[in-house]
């Protein structure tokens, strides 16, 4: 018996050994998991598809304009399910749900119960999972929070399943918002990425912290840490393992009967690359990112490939090899129960290379930034008044939501993408906001003539609204009110609190008054549009609507006007006596006095002699300093040098030209609510500042272009705010719109820098505001959208406004930042209008403005419109109340989300405003009472994770304690809100604190 069991057993091995050299069909051992004391290569593979770059989100899609790049992610999915299929060890990973959600659409029953056996199993992990990969730097904090759970509560309903692992990969720098909210709050137990600065890249590689515990926030600490690790270089595979169809990497060449026999050269090649990064890469678990831009859409090749890798690899033993993801490599890291070095702030800027700062695209096309922002606040609110009524199968807010979270990709917001897909973007906030703009005019509509529980399906007010009221074109209000016709505006208030603000509208007629619901006779004022005005008009208003506008409005017409927190108020226009006095004073330059404007406590000086801004006085807090402003254009380093600026990156030829003369007429408009002076700072600029009656701060708009360029030079402009604050080098910018992060200038934390670029390499992104400090006074400045900015020279800070560029920067786009607007057969360079706000405060009382009147940016008023004739009577419900009438938040508190769901539950988040210690009054624990937001209402409350995709209790229970180095396990305490009382309901909010939750109402 034993002599027959060795005869088989010789019998066998002679089979196999003639099966390797003529069977066909090869079975691979891909089973091998992690071995403990081997080095581990976690081979992870992925494609990065961008939601739109050098092509549409829809050409990538479906892979259509393959002339630009040969992409189309239905080839990825479709070969990608049935590789995986075909051996149950394989992996893979995808993120961007905007692309996958197209697909998952276009599937069979039987198709995606396949796919939900893959994602259940493993083999296929969501990761991410937000409708994209979202820019890190020109986002706000909002727009991430509501693109990650528009993904996420998807994935949630169709897989039950929670994503683990933040994969940013490609974003051009990475903030600390990114780490604490949109990383730990979110469930994430991991972060992972990219591109970070190449002189921190190697000073990281050469003492093995490229993997770190980052805590993004100082008030929320260790609660929200989170491991983070940055590649290696890239997130791409080693140099010679790209295995798709058209890659030049050698493929593993098996087969003994045929030439180029390869299999120990492919070998020794895999183990030199994983010793290789095991040299900078603390334990014994590194990461391949097996894949890149747009791979895998025939996936077999690289699965085949990677499957004799695996194989053979481990035959060999020198490493071990394995399919792995980013959530099984986690694990391994945590189970190691190792202490890993701290990082704080952030990642920015970022550059690739020497004279290579991408800060560039904090600006790039500033045009689409503030649209972007425009529609995230008009979003905001939109979803408030469509719970109001109730939501309408049929009539939602849903693509707006959409557009919005596609447009948060980082080659979208962020101006890096081709012009065509630029336009696209912009095309579909358009069609987005339109079927938002119906939600909000039923919504009035209906909460204007009856009680919010009522019944409304036809409401009788026909609302319209005016999206290009930022250019002086408003339809609704150029209308002739001498013929007895009222305009009603309605006034929608999103903020928590009651608002009191300016409102400013186009009017034909001089003769008119403003009253309120109760007939009360409002101060007004009445102010000419210039021509620069009104050629922006024509010209902006033609291109948007395709066709000139008919009538031409000669006035302004301002008036105040207050509403209570989420709720509304109503004001009747009609022909009348203005109430509030005009007067006007023009100077040419030539007296020798000086000007003051300013009808409140705040004054503005300005010197007779040049027109230029001299002096800042605060007569209620005694804030007096000098102040000037001005604008400068940087040129832009052409393609003859190693580095082009383009549209990625800032690369000045040296320091910035001014562009206005030595002496600027200006005109100055008085008036009972605010004094504006005008001035024409060039050919192509022209500013209106303003200063408010009951407002102390100075706000300056701007209009800027088209930029010119017939001298072959491209041009970056800035406006410089210069003061004569001792700052020494430190200024403070804003993460994503939340916490403020100190910088220094030519100065990094994490490593010694060598400056190269004392400009470009010294710009950080700025989304709510920049300032800086001395031992007695605060400069403040807000923006009303995405701009890099920076402090050059103590005393000064400066924002870039506008560029407009003459060559590409070589990453990729092959296309000039050279945005032109055409109307008929004339196109000119892009004019950009917007505004910025600047404000000193004695030292320690910055914060309070900064952060009420920043909510105010965000979430403008929402102005409607209707008209009445002489038989008009008041609305049933001229004024709402969206909450408890004697109620308002905290002014330290914010609703940021008030939106009902699909299933009639209700999501609501509020997020604390203040920081730790960045106020003595409000960096507190605050309290919101949900029975006075919703009054006479039985609710239930849950409170769930940052993207609402799991209860925040079952979150906090899965979540990975890390060990820090030198800490010896002290965490520190941190401050946080306790559980919600099912009884009380009352919310306590800690500094910084964003809390979410599913209301349903019984």
């Amino acid at each position: 018996m034993a002599s027959t069991t060795v005869s088989l057993t010789i019998l066998i091995l002679i089979v196999s050994v003639l099966c390797l050299a003529e069977c066909k069909y090869m079975v691979y051992n891909t089973s091998q998991g992690i071995v403990p004391g081997k080095l581990n290569v976690h081979m992870v593979p992925h494609s990065h598809d961008d939601v739109g770059w050098l092509k549409t989100i829809d050409q990538y899609y479906v892979g259509s304009n393959n002339s630009l790049q040969g992409a189309c992610i239905q080839n990825v999915l479709d070969s990608l399910i049935p590789a995986l299929l075909a051996d149950k060890n394989r992996k893979f990973i995808f993120a961007e749900q905007a692309f996958f959600q197209r697909w998952w659409e276009d599937q069979s029953e039987a198709m995606q119960n396949t796919v939900r056996t893959l994602v259940s199993s493993g083999q296929l992990e969501m990761i991410n999972g937000g409708m994209c990969m979202h820019d890190e730097a020109t986002t706000h904090y909002i727009d991430m929070i509501d693109q990650t759970t528009l993904g996420h509560r998807f994935i949630k309903k169709e897989f039950n399943v929670t994503p683990r692992i933040g994969w940013q990969i490609d974003p051009f720098g990475h903030s600390a918002v990114q780490a604490y909210l949109l990383g730990a709050e979110v469930g994430f137990d991991s972060l992972f990425f990219a591109r970070i600065d190449y002189q921190d890249r190697a000073k990281r590689k050469g003492d093995k912290s490229l993997e770190v515990i980052w805590r993004g926030s100082k008030s929320i600490g260790s609660s929200a840490q989170i491991f983070t690790g940055a590649f290696p270089e890239n997130y791409e595979p080693p140099s010679t393992f790209y295995f798709e169809v058209n890659d030049d990497s050698p493929i593993v060449q098996d087969n003994v009967n045929l030439f180029d026999y390869n299999v120990q050269e492919r070998v020794n090649d895999f183990v030199a690359a994983a010793l290789s990064q095991a040299n900078i890469t603390r334990s014994n678990h590194i990461m391949w990112t097996m894949g890149t831009d747009f791979k895998y859409q025939y996936a077999q090749t690289w699965f085949r490939n990677m499957d004799k890798l695996i194989h053979y690899v481990n035959q060999d033993g020198r490493v071990n090899a394995l399919y792995s993801t980013p959530s099984i490599y986690t694990d391994a890291k945590y189970a190691l129960n190792e202490s890993w070095p701290l990082k704080t702030d952030d990642y920015f800027p970022y550059a690739d290379r020497v004279n290579a700062y991408w800060t560039g695209y904090f600006t790039s096309r500033p045009g689409l930034k503030g649209y972007v922002r425009m529609m995230s606040g008009y979003y905001l609110a939109a979803r408030q008044l469509e719970f109001f009524r109730g939501r309408i199968t049929g009539r939602t807010t849903d693509s707006l939501a959409d557009a919005l979270a596609i447009v948060q990709h980082h080659d979208a917001v962020t101006g890096t993408e081709k012009q065509h897909v630029a336009n696209d973007y912009a095309k579909r906030l358009s069609i987005g906001y339109k079927e938002a703009e119906e939600v909000v005019a039923a919504s009035l509509g209906c909460m204007t003539q009856s009680s919010p529980s009522s019944v409304c399906k036809n409401p009788i007010p026909k609302f319209t609204q005016c999206p290009l009221l930022n250019i002086s074109y408003c339809p609704p209000t150029e209308i002739d009110l001498s013929l007895g016709k009222k305009l009603v505006v309605v006034v929608y208030n999103s903020l928590g609190w009651t608002r009191t603000d300016v409102v400013r509208i186009p009017v034909i007629n001089e003769n008119i008054t403003v009253q309120d619901s109760a007939g009360k006779v409002i101060v007004s004022q009445l102010l000419p549009i210039v021509n620069a005005t009104l050629a922006v008009r024509k010209y902006y208003a033609s291109a948007y609507t395709g066709e000139s506008p008919s009538v031409s409005p000669m006035y302004w017409l301002a008036f105040e006007a207050v509403a209570p927190p989420l709720g509304f108020s109503t004001y009747v226009i009609s022909s009348g006596k203005i109430s509030g006095k005009q007067t006007s004073y023009a100077s040419d330059g030539s007296q020798n006095d000086t000007i003051e404007i300013g009808p409140g406590n705040l004054k503005l000086i300005y010197s007779g002699n040049d027109g230029k801004l001299i002096q800042y006085i605060n007569k209620r807090n005694s804030v007096k300093v000098s102040l000037g402003q001005s604008y400068s254009y940087y040129a832009g380093v052409d393609f003859d040098s190693d580095q082009a600026t383009g549209a990625y990156i800032f690369r000045p030829n040296g320091t910035s030209f001014p562009i206005q003369s030595e002496k600027i007429p200006l005109t100055v408009l008085r008036g009972p609510l605010f004094d504006e002076v005008h001035q024409r700072i060039s050919s192509w600029i022209y500013q209106i500042t303003r200063v408010y009656k009951e407002k102390e701060h100075v706000e300056f708009e701007f209009t800027v272009g088209p930029i010119p360029i017939d001298d072959g030079v491209g041009k970056e402009v800035v406006s410089q705010i210069s003061t004569a604050l001792q700052n020494n080098k430190t200024f403070y910018t804003d993460s994503n719109g939340r916490d403020f992060l100190e910088r220094i200038r030519d100065y990094r934390a994490d490593w010694d820098l060598q400056v190269n670029q004392p400009v470009a390499g010294n710009y950080y992104p700025i989304n709510l505001g920049i300032y800086m400090k001395d031992k007695t006074t605060e400069l403040s400045i807000l923006v009303d959208r995405s701009v890099g900015g920076s402090s050059i020279v103590d005393g000064q800070v400066e924002l870039m406004l506008h560029r407009r560029l003459i060559y590409d920067d070589g990453r990729g786009v092959d296309e000039a930042l050279n945005e032109t607007v055409c109307v008929l057969d004339k196109c000119t360079g892009l004019t950009v209008q917007g505004k910025y706000f600047v404000r000193f405060d004695p030292l320690g009382e910055g914060s309070k403005w900064r952060r009420t009147f920043g909510q105010e940016i965000y979430s403008p008023f929402v102005l409607a419109f209707t008209e009445q004739d002489d038989n008009w009577t008041n609305f049933q419900v001229p004024s709402f109340y969206g909450m408890d009438p004697s109620y308002s938040l905290p002014h330290n508190v914010a609703i940021i989300t008030l939106q009902e769901l699909e299933d009639g539950s209700v999501l609501l988040r509020f997020a604390h405003l203040y920081e730790v210690g960045e106020d003595n009054d409000f960096s507190v624990l605050a309290t919101v009472e949900l029975k006075r937001i919703f009054p006479n209402k039985m609710i239930k409350v849950t409170e769930m994770s940052l993207s609402a995709n799991q209860e925040r209790e079952e979150m906090e229970k899965k979540r990975l304690v890390w060990k820090v180095e030198g800490l010896n396990g002290k965490q520190g305490k941190v401050l946080r809100g306790r559980p919600v009382d099912p009884v009380k309901l009352l919310v306590e909010l800690a500094p910084m604190e964003i809390r979410t939750f599913i209301i349903n109402f019984n």
